[in-house]
């Protein structure tokens, strides 16, 4: 099977080494905009879906895998932050409350397409604003939707989770195994 990954995210394509099976980074190029009249998952799992099928349409003797990945706090979606202050102001919220990571799939060949999407529960503790702003001053917070890596330095703010922990870094590896042994 000819795997390829439609994603430049460095996140994913650590996660999808671990499985040992070779790939090949092909970035897919469509608008990310969310429609938020429909339900944040199905909004991600065809966001998933396009990333997938704009290159497959393109390398269809191959295997396509498409991710999206966002952060939702009361159903309310928070990408990546404009600015400091908007950095700033997703932490505050963030802490000390329990948010909603949802990691969309999708896997595409000639024979088989599956879309499926991971939720995960990740609960902060408290944070003094100096805290935030020590944080902030990192730059880490800055190319993370939610504003935090829960791999890098964020993980310090993590009170526990409730999910997969690849998933919410985003890829669910194991699921991405299982479902990929179903693809020739």
């Amino acid at each position: 099977m000819k795997l390829i990954l439609a994603s430049g995210s460095p996140r994913r394509k650590e996660l999808l080494s671990n499985l040992n099976i070779p790939f090949d980074i092909i970035v897919a190029d469509i608008d990310e905009s969310i429609d938020h009249s429909i339900p944040l998952r199905k909004e991600i799992e065809r966001l998933s879906y396009e990333k997938a099928y704009a290159v497959f349409k393109d390398h269809e003797d191959s295997t396509v895998i498409g991710s999206d990945t966002i952060v939702t706090l009361n159903e309310k979606h928070l990408g990546k932050p404009k600015n400091e202050e908007d950095a700033f102001n997703m932490l505050k919220e963030l802490q000390n409350n329990k948010h909603a990571v949802i990691t969309a799939v999708s896997i595409i060949s000639k024979d088989k397409v599956d879309t499926f999407s991971v939720v995960s529960d990740v609960y902060f503790n408290e944070m003094s604003d100096e805290e935030i702003r020590e944080y902030i001053k990192t730059g880490e917070p800055m190319d993370k939707a939610g504003a935090y890596a829960i791999q890098g330095i964020g993980s310090k703010f993590i009170k526990k989770i409730d999910g997969d922990y690849y998933a919410i870094m985003g890829l669910p590896v194991s699921e991405v195994y299982n479902k990929l042994k179903e693809y020739k």
